[in-house]
């Protein structure tokens, strides 16, 4: 009988070609090192078992009874993604393949009553009042977002992370992006979800891309206008969420000093076209010229939009605009798919960690980003003309200044990347590589993406059966 090794199973989870082959992969991994039975196991010193289980117990025994006002009640008192701190990270890195049996089985009953109420018409509950309680339990649990960075030809990465979320059936409604994220983001967010499987391959790009891209270097923006022309479809914002139901949010920065930065949707410039939208957070300060954005009249005429100010590279500024989406949509829960070559050497795909020397790097980053930012605001009164330095000061402070993390990440399993390729557009080998990467990292991840969006996304598709229009 063959002997199968620790080092053997981490190898057939590396050359996994299929989600499929690396959960089977993934299984035998944690059967070998015991952490099947440490799922079965309610104790942990990470979150509070005990009221979970008494909270399982409750809905179950609730459930039996058909109580349908003690089961409305007991969801009133608490429903949230952290219920006793069953969302920690921590949690969903020890096993391969899931977290406790325990937290899976509440979540799970969690939903099964969320549908027992949606459906039940026998317990005196008024559809209005239903319709109440979906809206504030969903309101109260939030939303996730999907987050693209800024990537440059990296983009291929994100087209793998989507590739491998939207067979998962986990890809969030909310998505931003910028740069190369926005260009990847605004693809997905304009075609149905029947068409997605035709795009998200190397043939798709190619199949579109000018002859000339990737044979002098750098694509001129000729091309680049070209190139998103043919990726993107030519609808508004608004258009494009009438057709699909997912909200993208494009970043952009303003080309001139002292402007402020702008996240573009269907909620705060419906007119606005998207593919120009994509351009001026392609358009990369040095490389590509600033951008006019365009968007539709009244009449349906093209029109340039705020025709004084012009943009460039969403990522310098904004490139995880984590806080505005919160405040657009009500997310709570980001998963990122990070590609920024700046900044892969200084992010992990966890949280930040609390153990000693975790607390003293963190200490350390902010003492430095803040006396960062205080030589760079002495070189600003220096330059009172506010010139060149001021405006390069200016750059320099947004791009260190923000967080590029968000609560799962999926990051390349490279850190290093040759920046003079960055903007080049790479041969097919290299778009399979890098799509692949982008897939092969993504399956670690979605089991816990899975479990934290899963009862979100269940209210969601409730409160869609009572709406006429799309629901974010």
């Amino acid at each position: 009988m063959a002997v199968v090794t620790k080092l053997q199973l981490k190898r057939s989870l590396r050359s996994a070609a299929s989600y499929q082959e690396w959960l089977d992969a993934a299984q035998a991994y944690d059967r070998y090192t015991g952490q099947d039975l440490w799922r079965k196991k309610d104790y942990s010193s990470q979150y509070d078992y005990v009221s979970i289980r008494i909270r399982l117990d409750r809905l179950r025994g609730l459930k039996a009874r058909h109580d349908t006002r003690g089961m409305l009640f007991t969801l009133n008192e608490g429903i949230h993604g952290n219920m006793g701190g069953m969302g920690r990270a921590g949690l969903y890195s020890r096993a391969r393949c899931g977290t406790k049996h325990l937290i899976e089985d509440y979540i799970d009953e969690i939903v099964h009553t969320l549908e027992y109420l949606a459906q039940e018409d026998s317990s005196g509950i008024s559809p209005e009042e239903k319709l109440d309680f979906f809206r504030r339990a969903s309101h109260c649990f939030g939303h996730s977002a999907f987050m693209m960075s800024g990537s440059g030809s990296l983009l291929f990465f994100h087209v793998g992370v989507v590739k491998a979320l939207a067979e998962a059936e986990l890809l969030p409604s909310v998505m931003s992006g910028s740069s190369g994220g926005a260009i990847v983001g605004s693809m997905v967010c304009s075609h149905r979800d029947e068409d997605l499987p035709g795009l998200l391959n190397s043939g798709y790009f190619l199949d579109r891309v000018p002859e000339s891209s990737g044979k002098q270097g750098v694509a001129d923006v000729g091309e680049l206008e070209e190139s998103i022309s043919a990726f993107i479809p030519d609808l508004t914002f608004e258009q494009a969420f009438a057709l699909t139901g997912r909200a993208m949010n494009v970043s952009i920065a303003p080309a001139e000093t002292h402007q402020t930065s702008r996240l573009l949707n269907a909620t705060t410039s419906p007119s606005v076209l998207i593919r120009s939208a994509v351009m001026a957070s392609a358009a990369v300060p040095g490389i590509f010229p600033p951008v006019t954005l365009q968007a539709l009249d009244s009449h349906g005429e093209r029109k340039s939009y705020l025709p004084s100010r012009k943009w460039v590279d969403g990522s310098v500024s904004d490139d995880m605009p984590a806080k505005r989406l919160a405040r657009l949509y009500g997310v709570n829960h980001y998963i990122v798919s990070q590609t920024n070559p700046h900044v892969l050497p200084f992010v992990t795909d966890g949280h930040r960690k609390n153990t000693p020397m975790g607390l003293i790097e963190n200490a350390a980053r902010r003492s430095a980003r803040e006396w960062f930012n205080a030589m760079t605001l002495i070189l600003d009164r220096a330059d009172r003309k506010n010139g060149t330095v001021t405006q390069a000061t200016s750059l320099m402070r947004s791009v260190i200044n923000q967080d590029y993390v968000g609560d799962i990440n999926i990051l390349p399993d490279y850190k290093l990347f040759n920046p003079l390729t960055i903007l080049n557009f790479p041969s097919e080998k290299q778009i399979d590589k890098l799509i692949a990467s982008g897939e092969r990292c993504t399956w670690p991840k979605l089991e816990m993406i899975r479990q934290q969006t899963r009862i979100s996304r269940k209210l969601r598709d409730i409160l869609q059966r009572y709406e006429d229009v799309p629901v974010v």
